[in-house]
């Protein structure tokens, strides 16, 4: 079994339009919520929004491709291209044999909302009704990564996977898992989400999980006073390959995979359960070959609903005993929204990160903790070494993905 690292990170995000920008961002505790203006909301009561602000899909796509794909697509070909870029891969054998695997949840919703609207005018004999050839193979799932790999020459392991809001980080451990078993890789794997239409907000709306707070503090992980989470939208790709690949060509090490699960709550599709995100955490853990005491940090999945929350600390007391009130817990959500699939790969970057620097980002907007979170929130910007972190996902259906990452020396 091989030894899978971390050796790029590409990243469109509402904190910033590389990497480096949001990393910069959520070190400074700063917020990438604002209110909404890719859709007119003001008949909403949830208005607030991460927003992707001043992207140029120019850089990375041509103009008929820059038209006739949705911005979900846009975002995983930038962060897959920077992801390649930063993992100093060449366009050479090794690449193309190698593969991409970007998750979703929600695809090309947008487009498609744009689609229904123009087909319904037609129907009232408003319009013409043709819809764009390309609109059914450019909002598939798939689309993401099956373009990726098609611009950047990869002609290896392709596939998309909708796994709710855990889909990003199934992404990065599913690339995990094939690269120990001998795949020779290196693989893209992340997340990508473009879901600021309002469809896709009313629905959530709907459903009782969005914040109808505004403005830059209006997601609030752990906090009393929180009531849901701020849609938002981005990707985050990650390259992954073995270690002894790596070290073959001098790339650089961000961090090591060393833990993966993946499992079902059975227990409800919008309510989590404690017992079942607990499950998946000590797979995750049993995959690493470690115990709960040696993790030196938690990034939460921390997304600002009220049972969310409660749910997940439980489910961390469950598993780390009065070390969950100790150990670090810091919730990314808290400065750059949900970003759906996009999020459990921006998080996993992050990680990745505060063990490469010893920097764990802060969790904005928490005044008052809510007393049935029982965790070790950080409201500041802590340098501490760290060794292993785990990072946290936790979808709609109950279905729950977990990643351990290690540091590397």
């Amino acid at each position: 079994m091989g030894r899978v690292v971390i050796t790029g990170i590409g990243a469109v995000t509402p904190l910033g339009n590389t990497f480096e920008e949001s990393w910069k961002a959520a070190v400074e505790g700063r917020s990438g919520i604002g209110t909404a203006t890719r859709f007119d909301a003001s008949s909403l009561p949830w208005r607030a929004a991460g927003e992707v602000r001043g992207f140029q899909p120019s850089r990375y796509l041509t103009p008929k491709e820059e038209l006739h794909l949705d911005p979900f697509v846009h975002f995983a070909v930038a962060a897959s291209s920077m992801a390649v870029r930063d993992a100093g891969l060449a366009k050479d054998d090794y690449l193309e044999a190698g593969g991409v695997i970007i998750g979703s949840s929600r695809g090309g919703i947008g487009a498609l909302e744009n689609a229904i609207l123009k087909s319904h005018e037609a129907l009232a004999g408003r319009k013409k009704g043709r819809l764009s050839p390309h609109l059914m193979p450019s909002t598939t799932i798939s689309a993401a990564s099956s373009f990726s790999a098609w611009k950047l020459g990869i002609r290896g392991h392709c596939l998309g996977i909708s796994n709710a809001c855990s889909s990003g980080t199934n992404a990065v451990g599913e690339a995990y898992r094939l690269i120990k078993s001998g795949y020779g890789g290196p693989l893209l794997a992340g997340g990508t989400e473009a879901p600021l239409c309002r469809l896709c907000v009313h629905g959530y709306g709907s459903s009782g999980a969005l914040s109808d707070y505004d403005g830059p503090s209006a997601s609030r992980p752990f906090d009393r006073t929180r009531n849901g989470f701020v849609m938002s939208e981005g990707a985050c790709v990650l390259a992954v390959e073995d270690l002894g690949q790596a070290l073959k060509r001098g790339a650089k090490v961000y961090a090591e995979i060393t833990g993966y699960a993946c499992g079902a709550d059975a227990f409800h599709m919008t309510r989590p359960d404690a017992s079942g995100e607990a499950r998946a955490i000590e797979a995750a853990l049993l995959d690493a070959g470690i115990s709960a005491g040696e993790i030196d940090y938690i990034s939460s999945h921390g997304t600002s609903t009220v049972v969310g929350d409660r749910t997940e600390a439980e489910a961390l007391n469950m598993v780390f005993g009065e070390k969950a009130e100790k150990v670090p817990v810091s919730a990314l959500k808290s400065m750059t929204g949900h970003m759906l699939a996009a999020s459990g790969a921006v998080e996993t970057a992050f990680s990745a990160m505060s063990l490469k620097t010893g920097i764990i980002p802060p969790t904005i907007n928490l005044e008052e903790k809510d007393e049935l979170c029982r965790l070790n929130v950080i409201r500041n910007m802590t340098e501490k070494r760290i060794n292993f972190t785990v990072t946290t996902s936790f979808g709609f259906g109950g279905v729950n993905a977990v990643l351990v990452l290690r540091r590397y020396a």
